[in-house]
């Protein structure tokens, strides 16, 4: 249970990343040609981190899924 929260703690963490990171590079104009490179590589970790939340939700799911059948015959 305690791997569960600290996944989707951190799923909410990155999601709140990329979106802040996203937002600045969207709305901020482009000084210079380092700048541009700079951001470029906050997005790729950001979305790297994206695709890791993503894949440890699908493994989330996976497990919630595996302990839900057998917990149900307990129940009975």
């Amino acid at each position: 249970m305690k791997k569960v929260l600290s996944t989707l703690v951190a799923a909410i963490v990155a999601l709140s990343f990329s979106a802040v990171v996203f937002a600045a590079e969207a709305t901020a104009p482009a000084a210079d040609a380092a700048a541009p490179a700079v951001e470029k590589k906050e997005v790729k970790k950001a979305v790297k981190k994206h695709k890791k939340v993503k894949k440890a939700k699908k493994e989330v799911k996976k497990e919630v899924k595996e302990e839900a059948p057998a917990a149900a015959p307990a129940a009975k």
